[in-house]
């Protein structure tokens, strides 16, 4: 299932390009998790850990690597195909693990040495169910230090339609002003690999798990607003938790261990 150098970076490129249709204002939602977490590990004289949960083809563990060269990165996704991307095109920015978050033995597979500083992740939770998420939640709260972060970007409903509605026009109105909408969609980007005889393997594999993996439900982590996260993250046992960054419904929310 090896994948040239060559071939990673071209569909990684696509990736991002892809994504940006999809995460409001992506780049700067990567630099401010980074933000957080630089700051969380100010004055650490140990190396610092940080835990990407649905890390994909790497995007956000590359940044965060070269922002924090001194850290150790452990990316963890499901995904065979764009873990096997991340492996080949950012082989250097972390240690890759092939694991289903929420799921029981998943924080076993990671492997950890010790408490981990930071977890972040950016545009992934949302794919759990709420009984999924609420476990993960009280999980990382059990693995990070005291002090440790919790970083989750992404897009969170509001509770109030009407709002709803605004924030949804805000971000399709940044994207048009970027041309983000010009770049192919998430769907065309999975058509256009499943052409790639090169990735033929590692598709199949990835279909043949996702058949194995219930179907997004009404209780999917997807509806739940900022305010219904910051409910769960204080009863997984987190101290402080609240919103650093925000345009439209995109958002960067913190919860402090």
């Amino acid at each position: 299932m090896g994948l040239s150098l060559a071939t990673a970076e071209r569909w990684v490129e696509r990736w991002e390009r892809q994504q940006q249709r999809y995460a409001v204002d992506r780049e700067e939602r990567f630099t401010v998790i980074a933000d957080v977490v630089e700051q969380a590990l100010t004055g650490r004289s140990d190396r610092p850990l940080v835990v990407d949960l649905g890390c994909g083809p790497g995007s956000l563990a590359a940044r965060l690597a070269r922002r924090l060269p001194y850290a150790d990165i452990v990316g963890v996704d499901m995904d065979p195909l764009l873990l096997e991307l991340a492996r080949t095109h950012h082989a250097d920015a972390a240690r890759y693990v092939d694991a289903v978050i929420g799921e029981e033995g998943w924080t076993h597979a990671l492997c950890l040495d010790r408490p981990i500083d930071a977890a972040v992740s950016t545009t992934a939770l949302h794919y759990l169910s709420q009984d999924a998420l609420h476990r993960t939640y009280r999980q990382l709260a059990a693995l990070l230090r005291p002090g440790g972060v919790l970083v989750n970007g992404d897009h969170f409903p509001h509770d109030d339609t009407a709002l709803a509605g605004l924030a949804g026009c805000v971000g399709r109105r940044h994207a048009e002003r970027g041309h983000a909408l010009a770049h192919e969609d998430w769907d065309a980007w999975w058509a256009s690999v499943a052409a790639d005889p090169e990735l033929a393997d590692l598709l199949a594999e990835r279909r043949r798990r996702c058949r194995r993996q219930p179907a997004a439900g009404t209780d999917s982590a997807a509806h739940l607003s900022v305010a219904a996260h910051e409910r769960l993250l204080r009863q997984a046992g987190f101290g402080h938790t609240g919103v650093v960054w925000q345009y439209g419904d995109s958002h960067v929310i913190v919860a402090i261990r």
